[in-house]
């Protein structure tokens, strides 16, 4: 019996996105560098089922149906390169490898491109969830050559989550389309993440509320409109206990950690000129965080001052819940927008409905106003900013006051709210008439004659000013960059 898809890469996501498909019915051919790997995995988790264990690229190949589809869950970057100069000798023309690893967008439109010069199929799938999601249902966000997507759209859509009898699954866009919203998706998550963070920190530092009470606080959270997944599992860690029955939460090293994507995703922003802010915070709050010997050194010679929250505490924790919630509409925001400047400048011609859609069930963002987002594409495919459809915008007139009074504790009581604060800050800018670039403009034509535009005459029309009289007419050439 051949096998419908193959699998290389037996790591913790590899195996259970194997297990998924073999519970729904598919035969799969697996492949791991390290052998033993694959050994291990059947006499394991893998015992009892259709898997078929292969010691080798060519019985792999070997071991699928035509037309062959090989599904790649190795490390981004080299390794994935690796990978296809081996593989793609050993397959034909039609047949198809798909990367589900955490590629960057740009490597997966030019690995599309190459491999259609030789008539092999490429994907690249986004795959959000962790272990638990890829076992019982992810999020699959897959993009690269379309010709591929009715060959393998009945697999990635029985795995994947399924949300109001819908599949979290569906086309993307051409070449990096796939990775590039993976890429997003991770950008929102570390926005989310550190907001929580922030959002603990005043509870704790704060308020000086305890585990068992910011776990209460929390499940409650879940039960309206920030309900999500991470909202969910912070209520959760906060609840567990250690061995010797502490918050376990209390005993973890303030260091964190990342793997690239929220960088690549304030990177791209950047070269795209889209304010993304929230998430670049988001990123550098890690960055700061592993400086955790530099930080000790600081608190001894920079102390805090010893200030305590004084007022009603329950009237400040609806704020903080306010100001979570505000901050997130405006992580989802930004990273929208960000797709929509990509969607034009690299041809994706993105579904933002569909992408919301696909992020309801399975992945890590997954929370409730998603179906809100999916029904403002639907009111408006064009949408600028989801800051503009009615949902949102009430619901920032809504939460605009505690918001506010969540980051003013946080200045008062010197902890730092670099997420909630950074999106106040865009938000306020983006509901501005005026902005004081016009003195940044003419900063830029007094030291570099790069000129200026007027409000009293049309746009595009250019001005320098000789502002000492020693500069004379001549000014540079205008651009953007």
């Amino acid at each position: 019996m051949k096998a419908n898809i193959g699998l290389i890469g037996l790591g913790v996501m590899g195996q259970n996105l194997v297990l998924n498909m073999n519970d729904h019915g598919f035969t799969v051919a697996v492949f791991n560098r390290t052998t033993s790997t694959v050994d291990e995995f059947l006499a394991g988790p893998g015992k009892n089922t259709q898997i078929i264990g292969t010691h080798s690229l060519e019985a792999l190949i070997d071991n699928l149906e035509s037309p062959r589809i090989v599904m790649l869950m190795v490390k981004a970057g080299e390794v994935v390169d690796q990978t296809i100069d081996k593989l793609a000798p050993l397959l034909s023309a039609g047949d198809i490898i798909v990367d589900g690893g955490n590629s960057l967008f740009t490597d997966t439109q030019r690995r599309t491109i190459a491999l259609k010069e030789h008539n092999i199929l490429y994907i690249g799938a986004g795959v959000s969830g962790g272990e638990e999601g890829a076992r019982h249902g992810p999020s699959i966000m897959p993009g690269g050559n379309k010709d591929a997507w009715p060959i393998i759209k009945n697999i990635f859509q029985s795995i994947s989550a399924q949300v109001d009898g819908e599949p979290c699954c569906e086309w993307v866009g051409d070449n990096g389309a796939g990775h590039y919203v993976k890429m997003v998706h991770n950008g929102i998550e570390y926005g989310d993440m550190q907001l929580i963070c922030e959002a603990y920190q005043l509870l704790s530092d704060g308020l000086g509320l305890s585990a068992y009470d910011m776990q209460a606080i929390f499940a409650e959270w879940n039960r309206g409109p920030l309900s999500s997944y991470l909202i969910e599992i912070t209520a959760a860690i906060l609840a567990y206990k250690d061995n010797d029955g502490q918050p376990l939460l209390k005993k973890i090293l303030d260091t964190a950690g990342q793997k690239g994507t929220g960088k690549w995703t304030g990177i791209n922003a950047l070269e795209l000129g889209i304010p993304l802010t929230l998430i670049g915070e988001s990123v550098f709050a890690r960055c700061l965080s592993a400086q955790k010997e530099e930080r000790v050194k600081a608190a001894l010679v920079l102390p805090k001052r010893p200030l305590k929250f004084i007022g009603d505490k329950k009237t400040m924790i609806n704020a903080i819940r306010d100001a979570l919630y505000a901050a997130k509409i405006i992580s989802y925001a930004q990273g929208f927008r960000l797709m929509r400047e990509a969607s034009k400048e690299y041809g994706m011609a993105l579904n933002y409905g569909d992408i919301a859609l696909m992020w309801r069930g399975g992945c890590i963002i997954r929370s409730r106003f998603l179906n809100d987002i999916k029904q403002a594409y639907e009111a408006n495919p064009d949408l600028e900013n989801l800051l503009l459809a009615d949902f949102f915008v009430d619901a920032m007139k809504q939460a605009d006051e505690g918001w506010r009074r969540a980051v003013i504790l946080g200045i008062e009581l010197s902890i730092p709210t670099p997420a909630l604060s950074s999106a106040l800050a865009y938000y306020d800018g983006y509901r501005s008439e005026k902005l004081p670039a016009n003195l940044l403009q003419a900063q830029r034509d007094y030291f570099g004659a790069h000129t200026y535009e007027r409000v009293d005459q049309p746009r595009g029309q250019f001005f320098h000013t000789d502002w000492t009289g020693q500069g004379g007419k001549i000014a540079s050439t205008t651009y953007n960059v």
